[in-house]
């Protein structure tokens, strides 16, 4: 063992050791070096978690609906208390600027928590009624049971909050697994939660891709949710069909950001450089695939450009950068690689390399002159690099936006209210926004179609999706 911080899991209410007393080693993205070790948990501490949340189930899901929002809105008040810390744990993880983690991600962490509070006490169903003579029935809407949960890497802590809050206001217990690259704020979260919630009800394991498919494959589980890649997804999905749990998967997205020649250019190229390369461009809904109407597309490739060549990266007390490094070698090289790949119709017109020699830094990328059918159109790259292609008219905006396997969220970016809602409702994605991208709300759903998966995070959709729905019938005259 190193001299290295060696975190644990956290199971039962407390910190526990690996059952095996296996560990990887965490890299910092900002050096490549190594500054801790987490758990790989294998199925004993699999097994050990599940009957914990098991076991805890049994009350909390007894628990009233305002016991529950009290719960969550005392670990809301903590969470803000503790602040700084979880903003420590994360820049830590992860490298990001650590005053826009502070502005940007926590607020809405602990907002949320303060959203599912008031909604563990407002969940609907039909009303009660005689709908067969001499019989009353109505709708009972319950919690699921024990949920396993798997977070990704671009937004640890958020992440966590988006599954843990929904779930457990509903009335259910989580064992979560946190990505493997960045468990450490996800821990310091169920060390806080500990003081509010009973012990089982909030579960963390960490571990590699075996522990994921360990707690997946679990009999204990009734729902399973993750976000993360389209392939993760689909191993998911797979191995839940064999005992019929239910899914709840975030997949990947390639977000259009449609650009007509009406739009006014300077401001939408400065929103979408914000949109596309905050956090490193490592975000499912990011601005990253521009379609330019063709009296804008010369004009805007330029603004894009010149936004690109503004914006800064660099380490997390750097007060003057938009984001950090990439999280990992391998997303340093797989973003790389999409440029290095670029056919030769395509001009990179900023950007398109490495920025220094140390940590997974990589430059804010334009790129111009791509095509429909073109890899870096068709796959998430999932990094600084925004692309853009010229379109001709609405039709071939909407074919193209369309013409991937994702389906998570677009922006439509013009002056024309009647184009906005032709667009809106054309374009096949779960969020659309118009003159701008990327805010979210506790008050509404995001989740995708297509390969960006199914289920909703946030709102009152997503605290559904937690409950399973049963139909009780009284015989009246008995």
């Amino acid at each position: 063992m190193s001299d290295k911080h060696v975190l644990r899991n956290f199971v039962n209410g407390a910190y526990v050791d690996p059952v095996d007393g296996a560990y990887s080693d965490l890299i910092d993205p900002c050096t490549g070096e190594v500054f801790a070790q987490a758990p790989i948990s294998g199925a004993a501490d699999i097994d050990a978690a599940m009957t914990a949340a098991a076991t805890a189930f049994e009350g909390w899901r007894d628990a009233t609906p305002a016991e529950r929002q009290r719960a969550l809105l005392k670990l809301a008040d903590a969470v803000e208390t503790r602040a700084a810390d979880l903003v420590d744990a994360e820049v830590r993880n992860t490298g990001k600027p650590r005053q826009l983690t502070a502005d940007e991600e926590l607020p809405p962490a602990v907002d949320h928590f303060r959203f599912f509070a008031g909604a563990a006490r407002l969940l609907e169903g039909k009303s009660a009624g005689e709908y067969m003579a001499g019989h009353t029935s109505y709708v009972r809407r319950e919690p699921i049971g024990v949920c396993a949960q798997v977070t990704p890497w671009n937004y640890p802590l958020m992440m966590a909050v988006w599954k843990i809050a929904p779930a457990l206001a509903a009335g259910n217990a989580v064992v979560l697994k946190p990505s493997d690259t960045t468990p450490v704020s996800t821990l310091l979260l169920a060390e806080i939660a500990a003081e509010f919630l009973p012990p089982g009800v909030l579960n963390v394991v960490c571990g590699d891709r075996d522990t994921g498919r360990n707690l997946v494959s679990h009999p204990t589980p009734q729902l399973v949710s993750i976000t993360g890649s389209t392939r993760a997804g689909m191993e998911v999905a797979s191995a839940a069909a064999t005992d019929l749990k239910r899914t709840h998967l975030e997949l990947g997205g390639k977000a259009p950001v449609l650009v007509f020649d009406d739009a006014d250019i300077a401001a939408a190229a400065e929103a979408i450089a914000v949109g596309g390369y905050f956090n490193a461009g490592q975000d499912c809904t990011a601005a990253t695939r521009v379609l330019a109407g063709p009296g804008v597309y010369d004009d805007f490739v330029a603004a894009l450009a010149e936004q690109a060549r503004n914006t800064r990266t660099g380490t997390p007390d750097d007060a003057d950068v938009l984001y950090g490094p990439l999280n990992n070698a391998n997303q340093l090289a797989r973003v790389a690689g999409f440029v290095d790949r670029l056919p030769d119709h395509a001009a990179i017109q900023a950007g398109g390399g490495r920025v220094g020699d140390r940590g997974y830094f990589y430059a804010p990328t334009v790129v111009s002159g791509v095509r429909q059918q073109d890899e870096i159109i068709q796959d998430e790259v999932f990094g600084p690099v925004i692309t853009v292609q010229r379109f001709d008219d609405e039709d071939a905006a909407v074919r193209w936006a369309n013409g991937v396997e994702y389906g998570l969220s677009a922006s439509v970016w013009t002056k024309d209210h009647g184009r906005a809602m032709r667009m809106t409702r054309r374009l096949d994605f779960g969020c659309v926004w118009v003159n701008t991208h990327i805010p979210f709300v506790s008050e509404m759903p995001h989740g995708g179609f297509k390969h960006s998966g199914h289920g909703k995070d946030l709102s009152m959709y997503s605290l559904e999706d937690y409950t399973r729905i049963k139909h009780v019938m009284h015989a009246i005259e008995v």
